[in-house]
């Protein structure tokens, strides 16, 4: 009852909304007017982020957006001088004549000094701390009241040829990071007790458009773009679920760099070499001529691995061509291409790994993926009250695996090796629209958006050689094949959220998604039956078509008071749901198993927190949290009595609910009382506490345990030193010992399921910057050659244990031009 009261709460409101916004379509009736425009530097005509702008004698302040826009809402008509105030620039002032029409303006702001030196640039940005949240509006997009975490790449200390999430991540609270792929070729986060299993429990994006395989039917992520491409990285938790879908997780954004505006051709050269072979290459281009944009790079990194049979091989490419029209209109055109070759050594067992975690009892697996993801963006700005954005993209992409998925405190058979090979041919589109309008003398937003989805992926399982190279080939006889499907899906969603500024400093943003989906199976599986020496006695295929569809509305409600500029108490409550993927319908291992009967997820998720600044010199967010599920989707320990296996279930275990604290404080020593030196001297803090656990289940055998995959506590903290060009950072990363699946066995003969244990981590990482034009960094990870892992793989790429890197070194040299 209390679903459809929320939605019928959200309904009301933004019909309220809309009323509101027609009422205001015609014009401003008051007396009073907006003032509108742009911040930019005088010598290279960027836009300036976090200038303060004012009207002089007045109430009225401002700050520029990343875009270097910012608007004065409601100001009374008459002469005004507008000022722009921002530390190691000029003042710079103009006067302006408003009247009862909005008005936008460009206001040009001149350096201090003619020539600015990189040290100054650096501590403008340190501002930040490295990470910031995001802004109530961003584009077309609503953030108000959200949970959000914004990471500046710029300022991210460690290497970023490996896309080393531990430390790229460090800042951002709550995050479960697997640490199975040391190359950065696949990303493996989640949060809140979600599995990082390729990220697959948050909607994945690059510059706001899908990457992941198949977004309904299979939503991992084979492809991460380079840390060096990426400009920040934006994670909103669940309550990004009504503009980004309805998984729990929430959404995470990739925004990769920007083409110069300044210059007709500018480019960076980096080349990373590192421990075991590794080797890294990474080239961008990027330039303004005329009315085009244009952003290029291309990434090769090879290397031989920490373990035996390790090896892999990984080119990227990516192009962003746009054509700004006039102020008004931009379009826009990317592709993305991303294959790599990889070879995988393998799980290990419990006591193999305390024996040796480098050694490898596997030389047969291999894993091959190929990216194409294209994506047409169109900008258009109605007025300085309504903008307009369409995204088109589609994937064509696959996927390969082949080795040997049996159990692994099993000898390798020597004999024909399992193949999986996947295809994705997905497109989508997605349009908003944001529109402001003034409501009880503030400024409101309203965002309305649409949705369409459609995936068409195959899956084949069957029969490879019994050779040891990477030989990607179906056997050619009549039994090879050991399933055969089509998954067909079809998503079309409806969103909107209004932003009601009900005094200046609170806002209350309530929100409803509608969603239609339709996943459909089309295949077969093959049943065998062996007798005791396993030679097959009944081979049987067996039809399995399915079609579910379903319809449903989400609702949600995002608060937000700002009692001080730098200050935010902040909450949001969010409908979620997960539909059933066809990974979780069929696949053959012996390891994992699925229940036929598996249903949906449904629950919410809640968080209340404060975040801000104090000064340049303290940032700080903490918040708590809270996931409700029903039917939660776990992994369940069963035996097979006939073959004598121990192997996962997958089934709805019962309802569970996961809550906790998270925190985030970084301090900058020599900046307290706005000191002016060329040393920094930062901290920070970041603190998880968890508790997740199984509720009104029916069996004794899950109520009250530890829900999987449900750190009690991650933390992480980190010490960065500074002097003129110079940066020298530590980081120190916790995460204690949680269970891998329901029943909260510690320790079994396959290692797929038990315990992960205890483990922490130390990186060191340095850098010299000489101008801007020349860097030279070097560092070491795992300082103290901890031996640990952080997953237990059912299938690829184990199953068994999968043991983390020891201590590696890197250094990098990098131009710019």
């Amino acid at each position: 009852m209390k679903f459809y009261k929320n939605i019928a709460l959200g309904i009301l409101l933004l019909l309220f909304s809309a009323f509101n916004v027609l009422a205001n379509t015609g014009g401003d009736k008051a007396k009073s007017a907006n003032i509108s425009g742009r911040v930019l530097f005088s010598e290279t005509k960027e836009p300036i982020e976090h200038a303060q702008l004012v009207l002089e004698n007045s109430k009225y302040i401002a700050f520029s957006d990343e875009n270097g826009e910012f608007i004065f809402n409601n100001v009374e008509s008459g002469s005004y001088i507008l000022s722009v105030l921002y530390v190691g620039l000029k003042k710079a002032s103009k006067k302006i004549e408003l009247g009862e029409k909005d008005l936008e303006v460009e206001i040009f702001v001149d350096s201090l000094i003619k020539k600015l030196n990189e040290v100054t640039v650096r501590e403008m940005k340190s501002n930040n701390f490295g990470i910031t949240h995001l802004r109530n509006i961003e584009g077309t997009a609503i953030y108000a009241g959200k949970k959000s975490e914004v990471v500046l790449m710029d300022e991210v200390a460690g290497n970023l040829s490996t896309n080393n999430s531990r430390q790229i991540y460090n800042k951002v609270a709550g995050l479960n990071i697997w640490e199975s792929d040391a190359a950065g070729i696949q990303l493996g986060i989640g949060g809140r007790g979600l599995s990082p299993n390729r990220t697959s429990n948050f909607n994945t994006r690059q510059n706001g458009y899908d990457m992941s395989a198949d977004a309904l039917g299979y939503p991992e992520s084979y492809y991460s773009p380079p840390a060096e491409a990426i400009e920040r990285i934006e994670v909103v938790r669940g309550a990004a679920s009504l503009q980004y879908g309805t998984q729990f997780g929430g959404m995470i954004n990739f925004q990769l760099k920007r083409p110069a505006e300044d210059k007709k051709i500018s480019g960076e050269f980096r080349k990373t070499v590192g421990s075991y072979g590794f080797f890294n290459s990474f080239s961008s281009l990027s330039g303004t001529v005329g009315k085009f944009e244009y952003y290029s790079f291309y990434q090769y990194k090879r290397g031989n691995g920490w373990r035996p049979n390790a090896g892999f091989d990984v080119h990227t490419a990516h192009t962003n061509l746009a054509y700004r029209h006039n102020k008004k209109l931009r379009i826009g055109f990317e592709y993305t291409f991303m294959n790599y070759l990889a070879q995988q050594p393998g799980g290990l067992t419990d006591a193999l790994f305390e024996q040796d975690p480098r050694q490898s009892i596997r030389e047969r697996n291999w894993f091959k993926v190929r990216w194409n993801l294209p994506a047409l963006n169109i900008d258009y700005k109605f007025s300085s009250r309504t903008r307009f954005n369409f995204r088109a993209f589609s994937l064509i992409a696959s996927r390969e695996a082949l080795g040997v998925p049996d159990v692994i405190n099993r000898a390798d058979p020597m004999e024909e090796r399992d193949f999986i090979r996947s295809n994705f041919k997905n497109a989508g589109a997605e349009a908003r629209i944001v529109h402001r309008y003034d409501l009880f003398g503030n400024s409101s937003n309203f965002l309305f958006g649409a949705r369409f989805y459609s995936g068409q992926t195959t899956a084949q399982q069957g029969f490879a050689d019994d050779g040891s190279d990477a030989n990607f080939e179906f056997l050619e006889t009549e039994n090879s094949f050991a399933s055969d499907y089509l998954f067909p899906s079809y998503n079309v969603s409806l969103f909107a959220e209004n932003i009601f500024a009900i005094t200046k400093d609170f806002s209350i943003t309530p929100g409803v998604r509608f969603e239609y989906i339709n996943t459909q199976s089309e295949g077969y599986y093959v049943m065998r039956n062996t007798d005791l020496a396993g030679n097959e006695i009944l081979r049987q295929e067996v039809q399995d078509d399915r079609n579910r569809k379903r319809s449903f509305l989400l609702a949600g409600v995002g608060l937000s008071y700002k009692p001080k500029g730098l200050t935010e108490i902040y909450a949001n409550f969010s409908q979620n749901y997960r539909a059933i993927t066809f990974n979780d319908m069929r696949i053959i291992n012996p390891n994992f198993r699925i229940d036929p009967n598996l249903k949906d997820e449904t629950g919410f998720s809640a968080d209340l927190g404060i975040r801000g600044t104090i000064g340049n010199w303290l940032s700080y967010d903490v918040s708590g949290f809270l996931l409700s599920y029903n039917n939660k989707i776990g992994a369940v320990l069963r035996v097979d009595s006939a073959l004598y296996n121990v192997y996962r279930y997958r089934t709805n275990i019962s309802d569970a609910r996961n809550f906790g604290l998270e925190s985030f404080v970084e301090i900058d020593f020599f900046k307290i009382g706005n000191k002016n030196t060329l040393h920094g001297l930062s901290w920070f803090s970041n603190l998880t506490v968890q508790n997740g656990k199984y509720i009104n289940s029916d069996e004794s055998a899950f109520q009250g345990k530890q829900v999987e995959l449900v750190p009690p506590i991650i933390f992480r903290t980190g010490l960065s030193y500074s002097f003129k060009s110079f940066k020298a950072t530590y980081q120190f990363s916790y995460t204690k010992e949680h269970y891998t699946e329901a029943t909260n066995a510690e320790r079994t003969a396959t290692a797929v399921n038990g315990i992960i244990p205890s483990y922490y981590v130390m990186d060191l990482a340095l850098e010299y910057k000489f101008k801007k034009w020349f860097t030279l960094s070097t560092g070491v990870n795992n300082l103290t050659n901890n031996m640990y892992f952080t997953r237990r793989a059912e299938g690829y790429p184990g199953p068994g244990i999968i043991p983390a890197e020891g201590i590696s070194v890197y250094g990098t040299v990098g131009f710019r031009f």
